[in-house]
């Protein structure tokens, strides 16, 4: 049996390149806003769930040469995923900040208003974030 792959910060860079690339269009995007301000924290937790899903999935269901159980682990879950999951949310919100989305599309909320309307939008793009860093992961 071939051994997995060791996780090494490489891959980290991998997935951030993967999870940027596809985060930028979403974090742009008015209707991605609209949708994070009609969402309830169920819908939010429900993506969660979704970005969960896509990128184990995709780091360990497609990929044959991956075995969570022979990973490094932090809490019990493999760091490969836990960096994944990082990069996934990290670079919808750098990038939202970066282009102050926020202000731009929620300028009529404040505060914590705005922050709840953020994270939602923020786990929106995640969901495809989740899906280039996780390619980028597994195809280099």
């Amino acid at each position: 049996m071939a051994r997995a792959p060791r996780y090494k910060v490489a891959d980290t860079a991998q997935q951030v390149v993967g999870g940027f690339l596809l985060a930028g269009p979403f974090v742009v995007t008015e209707e991605v806003w609209v949708l994070a301000r009609n969402m309830t924290v169920l819908h939010a937790l429900v993506t969660v769930a979704i970005v969960a899903a896509i990128g184990y999935g995709a780091l360990y269901k497609a990929d044959d040469n991956r075995d969570p159980d022979r990973e490094a682990e932090v809490a019990g879950i493999p760091v490969r995923f836990v960096s994944l999951m990082g990069v996934a949310y990290g670079s919808v919100a750098v990038l939202a900040v970066a282009f102050t989305a926020p202000e731009t599309f929620l300028g009529d909320l404040e505060g914590l208003a705005q922050m709840a309307v953020t994270a939602r939008a923020i786990s929106v793009g995640a969901i495809f974030s989740v899906v280039g860093a996780a390619t980028a992961d597994s195809v280099f």
